[in-house]
């Protein structure tokens, strides 16, 4: 469609993309108007087929009345493209205000892009005042990359729902593993190492296979998300707390009961050496964060959660990574990971608890989200301009501490080099001085650290003109 439109139109190239980002916004449920100014004052409306010219009556009670419908603005002003975007921002037609976003590419367009709450710059044809007033700058100035950018911008959004459903998950868990069997037997079920291993797993490796998720044209079938769509909605909520039940149910029958289950001959918590019972503990609790990565690939209730995993060789290689990684550490990780070897019969029931993780996925999708409450969802609460001021504000000011601490330090961290520099030359000249006179060496004085100041001197030495013992004028001075 863009190629035909660029050989009836090669005059209007440029206006092929519009079309086409049209067809694609309007697939993303996003509506898309154009302002034309001096650029196009030309243009026909046949030029646009099916695609209405108004003329907008700006007078605020008609206003709302225009928009809606409005795609074409021809022979439009700066002026006219700043009440346009202004007039959209503060209309109250719908019940969420209407987030808007510009495209320009000359010195006139500048207060438009300033105004909105995305603005749009051409990289090739824009002027350097048009770029400094957008948010973002299309390097090839074609219309299609708004969708892309759309779609990048939906992608990083799912990409952070789904680093939180799965960091939330198992922090729920290991905190209220800890809590229950610190209280119940006064030790922690997970130890210091295996916990860093936890903690390894749910930050790092889990912030890169599920950030890492290339963009698909699914993400365009869904509508858009609201200004004050919460961050952690009720279906990620859901989600959170039916896995954490799993978890913690699974977690608690290995911790009071696995003694009995698995016929072992101590407990956990009767020694501080490695046993099999908190080994299989630690091992039952990794698998299952293993396979919940996998389910926190999806977060908006989809069942595959398999769709798509092979293009993400990053998500593919930290799942094998993390595998092999735990294999070793629990038959070969001894006292230094407070571990002992399983069997394989052991092995064999760990798996099946972490696998029985992605069956148990298949439930929770199965539950309406509509037990959770509305009132439960987190960050529904968009943050106002003062809120968003203090909050740079404090920013500012932890930053600058921060600086000022390292400053400190590094400055204390240069006079302790300096000092032990010259106290290494005093000592190797007062060594050299002894060396070549050992006749005279119980003239020399030793150092001494006073009390009061905490600072070591050396005591009847002589200037560094001078030579360091009496009767050699030629030994090397300081």
């Amino acid at each position: 469609m863009l190629d035909a439109f660029k050989r009836t139109h090669p005059e209007h190239a440029c206006l092929g993309g519009l079309l086409l980002s049209e067809r694609l916004c309007s697939q993303a449920h996003t509506r898309g108007n154009d302002s034309l100014g001096d650029r196009r004052n030309n243009l026909t409306p046949n030029e646009f087929e099916g695609t209405p010219v108004l003329c907008v009556d700006t007078t605020a009670y008609k206003f709302d009345l225009v928009w809606p419908s409005l795609r074409v603005l021809a022979r439009s002003s700066p002026s006219d493209k700043y009440v346009l975007v202004t007039g959209i921002i503060n209309s109250k037609l719908s019940k969420n205000r209407e987030v808007v976003a510009v495209t320009g590419d000359g010195t006139n367009d500048a207060p438009a892009l300033k105004a909105a709450d995305v603005g749009f710059a051409m990289g090739i044809a824009g002027t350097d005042v048009a770029k400094n007033a957008s948010d973002i700058i299309l390097t090839d100035d074609n219309f299609t990359s708004i969708v892309k950018a759309c779609m990048w911008g939906r992608n990083v959004y799912d990409s952070i729902s789904k680093f939180l459903q799965f960091q939330l998950t198992v922090n729920v868990v290991a905190v209220m593993l800890c809590f229950i069997g610190s209280c119940a037997h006064g030790a922690s079920p997970l130890r210091a190492v295996p916990m860093l291993w936890v903690n390894l797993i749910m930050d790092t490796f889990a912030s890169l296979a599920l950030a890492t998720e290339p963009p698909t044209t699914d993400l365009l079938n869904r509508k858009p998300y609201g200004r004050t769509k919460p961050l952690i909605s009720r279906t990620m909520l859901k989600n959170i707390i039916g896995h954490s039940v799993y978890q913690m149910v699974v977690m608690l029958i290995i911790l009071f009961y696995g003694q009995t289950l698995f016929k072992l001959d101590e407990a956990s918590y009767d020694t501080d050496d490695p046993t099999t019972h908190g080994t299989i503990l630690f091992n039952a609790f990794v698998w299952m964060q293993i396979f919940n990565e996998i389910n926190s690939r999806k977060c908006h209730g989809e069942r595959n959660v398999f769709k798509g995993i092979f293009n993400n060789y990053i998500f593919v290689g930290v799942i094998v990574g993390t595998t092999c990684a735990q294999i070793v550490l629990i038959q070969f990780g001894g006292h230094a990971f407070s571990t002992k070897g399983l069997n394989w019969y052991e092995w064999l029931i760990c798996v099946a608890i972490g696998a029985f993780e992605l069956i148990w996925g298949q439930v929770v999708a199965s539950i309406p989200k509509t037990i959770i409450p509305s009132g439960m969802r987190l960050g529904t609460q968009p943050f106002t301009q003062e809120e968003a001021t203090q909050a740079r504000m404090l920013w500012m000011r932890s930053l600058k501490r921060v600086q000022h601490q390292i400053r400190v330090a590094n400055a204390f961290k240069r006079a302790g080099h300096e000092r032990h520099r010259r106290l290494s030359l005093l000592a190797e000249a007062s060594s050299n001085s002894l060396k070549s006179n050992p006749s005279d060496a119980s003239q020399a004085h030793w150092w001494t650290k006073k009390s009061s100041d905490s600072d070591i001197k050396l005591r009847g030495m002589k200037p560094a003109s001078q030579p360091l013992l009496e009767g050699d004028e030629d030994d090397t001075n300081v």
